[in-house]
């Protein structure tokens, strides 16, 4: 089973940056990406970005193209969430997960999950 752990969260004001880290250990044959999530306060959970692991192929949502870039090291099992230009709209608690299979936007194929790390974006 995969398990991982993302690191990176904090406090920061209007317009500054962040790097999320997400390290997935014990990955198999069918674990084809990753996706970041977040989920404010009172509110469902999400779609950030996603990346897979061999083609580095990636996804944004809307609401984040253009200010946040996912990438990832094969080798390390390690994929990067870097934000800027970030907005008070940001804050969230921020969760990556492991996919079985390729990810996508829907929660459906993401079988192991961080414990999440709290993005807070100050006016």
């Amino acid at each position: 089973q995969v398990q991982v752990a993302e690191s990176g969260g904090g406090t920061v004001q209007a317009g500054g940056s962040l790097r999320l880290t997400c390290t997935a250990s014990g990955r198999k044959y069918d674990n084809y990406g990753v996706g970041w999530f977040r989920q404010a306060p009172g509110k469902e959970r999400v779609f950030v970005a996603l990346i897979t692991w061999s083609s580095g192929r990636s996804l944004y949502a809307d609401s984040v193209k253009g200010r946040f870039t996912i990438s990832r090291d094969d080798a390390q099992n390690t994929v990067y969430l870097e934000m800027s230009s970030l907005k008070p709209e940001d804050t969230a608690v921020y969760y990556c997960a492991s996919s079985r299979g390729y990810p996508r936007t829907d929660l459906g194929p993401y079988d192991a999950w961080g414990q999440g790390t709290q993005v807070t974006v100050s006016s």
